[in-house]
């Protein structure tokens, strides 16, 4: 019995054992996929993985070779630190702590050699009454400077740092003799790991906020187009009677790709904040408008919540009333149409840095698909007895022209965009067709007795429609030919 329970008991161990290891490979495999994934995704990330490493090891030299260490000593582990905290995913957000991080130093480390000196000519005794008078009154001033929207947007890893430097250097120089030597080593060590980041983040694969901001916008606003270009033709080819329609969620996904546009406030400022950082790059110059990026993207979002709204009436099984539906369903969808196309338009115009002109016409189609709208509520509601059958089409009818208004200001901010931008003009070009209207026919001088080519005949291919005339006069021959005189 002794013997069966021992056995018992082994075989229970190998297998929850065999069940953990199986456990950890089933988790283990799972982590490679999500990461298999995430770098198919966006293959920028692997490469900044390795723009972080290469980093690392080149700053790492300060403790590798002798004669850097014998130079810098222990301050060489400022040089890691530093490429650990400002290497960023873009050269903006580099660039933004790089600096932030460099003028900081260099700023309490020039006041806390400062405050050390004046605190010394208080005698001992004094030294750290003044010392820790000084800390407290520039570390409680920053602290609520960091309270600023500007300074929190822009520089308030700046101020932490100029915080923490400061603290450190008239803390630890009460202790430490040769203050001056500590400090410019670790300024020096502090500048040597920011300026390889941002070498390697601006030469190597760079990753442009800018251009990032730039795309995220040109995205929301395809989506948007993409919602309503499909919207009317999916609202009104529901059935009226309150059956369901079952379709693929490859039919129905255009219909739900506005909601990226709902949720992109905080990294549209975060990437117009550090894109306001980046040197010229591209087609975006120097103190390119970032903040009219801000603005497009604020009326997009202001687009997505009227389609938020005027989405939950797609799955609505509600009655309506069929003649009120019929009456109002042409205006309705070109309203969303139109609409679509103008976004479309946009996009494209802000995608390819181009005058949006071509936005105009359907802009002005949907507002006039506005009016004949509004005609024809007022029509066909006075013709309803029903107003409950009527509220939930006339609902939909109502979002639909508070959206042509929003579109309105989208395409009068990308028209602003393209005048601070200086995008370039559309050149008119002639159409086919009237380039063909240009060539249709042939001409041929007829000679008098002389020689002299007196008369022209042309010949009209049929379907041409030409009229000539001069001062001497006006001649007309059969149809598809035309003589004139030249005398």
């Amino acid at each position: 019995m002794e013997i069966a329970a021992e056995t018992q008991k082994k075989t229970g161990v190998f297998a929850q054992g065999w069940d953990c290891l199986k456990s950890t490979k089933g988790r283990v495999v799972q982590v490679a996929k999500n990461a298999k994934k995430q770098g198919q995704d966006d293959p920028r990330k692997i490469i900044h993985s390795l723009k972080v490493g290469l980093a690392l090891t080149l700053v790492s030299l300060f403790y590798y070779f002798r004669p850097l260490y014998d130079s810098f000593g222990v301050s060489g582990m400022w040089a890691v630190l530093t490429v650990v905290v400002v290497f960023e995913f873009t050269v903006g957000a580099t660039l933004s702590k790089s600096i932030n991080r460099g003028f900081a130093t260099m700023l309490a480390g020039a006041l806390g050699v400062g405050a050390q000196q004046l605190a010394s000519l208080f005698g001992e005794e004094g030294e750290p009454v003044v010392l820790g008078i000084l800390v407290f009154l520039l570390a409680a001033a920053s602290t609520f400077s960091r309270f600023s929207p500007r300074i929190k947007a822009r520089y308030d890893y700046g101020v932490l740092i100029f915080i923490l430097t400061f603290s450190l250097v008239t803390v630890s120089g009460y202790r430490v003799n040769q203050i001056m030597e500590l400090a410019h080593q670790r300024l020096s060590t502090i500048l040597v790991g920011g300026a390889t980041c941002i070498i390697i983040s601006i030469f190597l694969c760079p990753v442009w906020a800018g251009e990032d901001l730039h795309n995220m916008i040109v995205h929301n606003m395809e989506k948007l187009s993409s919602f309503f270009e499909g919207f009317g033709g999916e609202y009104f080819m529901k059935p009226i009677d309150g059956e369901n329609i079952v379709d693929s969620e490859d039919k129905k996904s255009f219909l739900q790709g506005y909601r990226s546009a709902l949720n992109s406030k905080g990294n549209e400022e975060s990437l117009a904040n550090f894109a306001a950082w980046e040197p010229c790059h591209g087609h975006f110059g120097f103190r390119h408008p970032w903040k009219q990026y801000l603005k497009i993207g604020a009326l997009t979002r202001q687009c997505a919540y009227h389609i938020e709204a005027i989405s939950s009436y797609l799955n609505s099984e509600t009655q309506v009333s069929v003649q009120f539906r019929t009456g109002i369903q042409e205006s309705c969808t070109t309203i969303s149409s139109e609409s679509g196309k103008a976004l479309k338009s946009l996009a494209s115009a802000i995608k390819t840095m181009i005058d949006p002109s071509s936005a105009d016409e359907h802009v002005e189609n949907a507002k006039a698909a506005v009016k004949d709208l509004e005609i024809a509520l007022n029509a066909a509601s006075l013709n309803e007895t029903d107003l409950l059958d009527i509220i939930p089409d006339a609902t939909v009818a109502s979002i639909l022209i508070e959206i042509v208004k929003c579109v309105e200001k989208v395409s009068e901010s990308v028209h602003e965009l393209s005048g601070l931008a200086h995008f370039k003009g559309v050149e008119p070009t002639v159409t086919p067709e009237k380039s063909q209207l240009l060539h249709r026919g042939t001409i041929k001088p007829i000679p008098d007795r002389d020689g002299d080519a007196t008369d022209v005949v042309i010949t009209v291919d049929e379907g041409s429609s030409v009229s000539l005339e001069n001062d001497k006069g006006k001649c007309k021959g059969k149809q598809g030919e035309i003589h004139v005189n030249m005398c």
